[in-house]
């Protein structure tokens, strides 16, 4: 039975690729989670009963622990979702940002490496350390052009220059050390189990509560936005076909502007909530302040996942965003539990004003 190590995997992407792996393979997870505020053992309550799924909680800093879970488990693959990820809270605080993007990545690199070099030779050959990354670390761009694999970094925001430093060692530690790793920056991800403080789930909480929606600016920021288990899928194919060494852009195909999202969200909502008090939902709109340093746009170039492993994604904007809206409607206990903490839908990411 082959055993991932999958890092972040309580948290939302790392979440659904949990699920999703479990669903469509034979494969066993060791699950390594810190539970930070954006993890949450509630994502993975259905798995409690699942033996090829192990959740730990713990640091993907705390070196001895994993390579002590490298070693116990006789990992074959390390898939590193762990991430501090919300860039308005890289503004109010960088630091969480470095120690566990950057400072993390490198431990978990180093204990990689020490592990694999020495696994017998078949099994070296087919190790493999997948980190996922974002679109951010590449920039904003003007109103034409994609990221492609091959686009400079030009990271703008704490976040985005953290996930363009741990991108930079994982590339470093397979050119210099050999280290069978591979790269994924993907555009903005949607769907099941995201924390309520991004975009799409913070819309619709605040929608039903009757709350103000408050959108950035004029709302004209576009992002490219990629369906959560699409996403899943592609990961999944970049661990079993990829090339070690490459880089493969993922992205959903569908940009939108803020200001679009919202409104379809709200049409949505109107749709499935006909006794709603706050009908028309789209009233609730309010514009704010811009946050700091707010890229313009963001737009992936998937072609070369594409040709390469033949991956592209299933979902549009619409059919994704249909089934996310219907998701959080339904699952309204998870959205309560997973609130409990400190956040509560407050605005973020305004560097101290």
């Amino acid at each position: 039975m082959q055993t991932l190590l999958v890092t972040g995997g309580a948290g939302f992407i790392g979440g659904n690729f949990v699920h999703y792996i479990l669903a469509h393979s034979e494969v066993r997870v060791v699950n390594l989670d810190l539970l930070t505020y954006a993890g949450n053992l509630d994502t993975l309550a259905d798995l409690s009963d699942n033996p090829r799924h192990i959740f730990v909680q713990g640091d993907i800093a705390d070196g001895a622990l994993v390579g002590r879970l490298l070693r116990e488990y006789e990992v074959e693959a390390v898939v590193n979702f762990a991430a501090e990820s919300h860039v308005d809270r890289s503004i109010d605080g960088p630091a969480a940002f470095i120690q566990t993007n950057v400072v993390g990545t490198f431990t978990l690199l180093e204990c990689a490496r020490d592990y694999w070099s020495r696994l017998a030779p078949a099994a070296r050959a087919a190790f493999r350390f997948l980190h996922v990354s974002t679109d951010e670390v590449y920039g904003s761009l003007g109103p034409t052009g994609r990221f492609t694999e091959t686009t400079p970094y030009a990271p703008n925001s704490p976040y985005a220059a953290s996930k363009a430093a741990s991108d930079h060692l994982v590339r470093a530690w397979f050119h210099t050390y050999g280290l069978p790793a591979l790269i994924t920056n993907c555009s903005n991800n949607y769907g099941p189990y995201q924390f309520p403080e991004k975009l799409i789930p913070l819309m619709i909480l605040k929608a039903q509560a009757g709350e103000p929606l408050p959108i950035y600016g004029d709302g004209g920021n576009v992002r490219d936005w990629l369906f959560v288990g699409d996403h899943c899928r592609a990961l999944a194919r970049v661990l079993e076909t990829g090339t070690p060494g490459e880089v493969y852009n993922i992205g959903g195909n569908s940009e939108r502007t803020n200001l679009e999202v919202v409104d379809t969200l709200c049409a949505l909502l109107d749709e499935r909530l006909p006794d709603s008090p706050y009908r028309p939902h789209a009233q609730l709109k309010t514009f704010v302040p811009d946050r700091p340093g707010h890229d313009r746009r963001y737009a992936i170039d998937a072609g070369k996942i594409r040709r390469e492993l033949g991956w592209e994604p299933t979902e549009t904007f619409e059919s994704g965003l249909a089934r996310t809206v219907d998701w959080y409607l339904t699952h309204r206990d998870w959205c309560r539990q997973v609130m409990e903490g400190r956040y509560r839908g407050e605005r973020l990411g305004r560097g101290g004003v």
